[in-house]
């Protein structure tokens, strides 16, 4: 099980702030997250419609959607930030 957070427009497609989850052994990159949470349903898939702009954090750090999740905790998903 892993704990997947939730951020901004991520968060309200989808429905809720966060969600703990048991992901089926093929996925085993933030990539391969991105595309198997599009399968959940209707919120999931708008949510992730454009996966290249969303961001990924592992553990609260930011990471590339190549990087490999196993033993990750949580999971942050977000879209771009600005800064200011």
């Amino acid at each position: 099980m892993v704990k997947l957070v939730y951020f901004a427009w991520v968060r309200e497609r989808i429905d809720k702030a966060e969600e703990e989850i048991d992901l089926p052994d093929s996925v085993k990159t933030g990539r391969d997250l991105l595309n198997h949470l599009k399968t959940l349903g209707e919120g999931y898939e708008a949510a992730l419609e454009y996966p290249e702009v969303i961001r990924l954090a592992i553990n609260q750090e930011h990471v590339e959607h190549d990087e490999p999740i196993a033993g990750a905790r949580e999971i942050g998903i977000f879209p771009p930030m600005t800064g200011g």
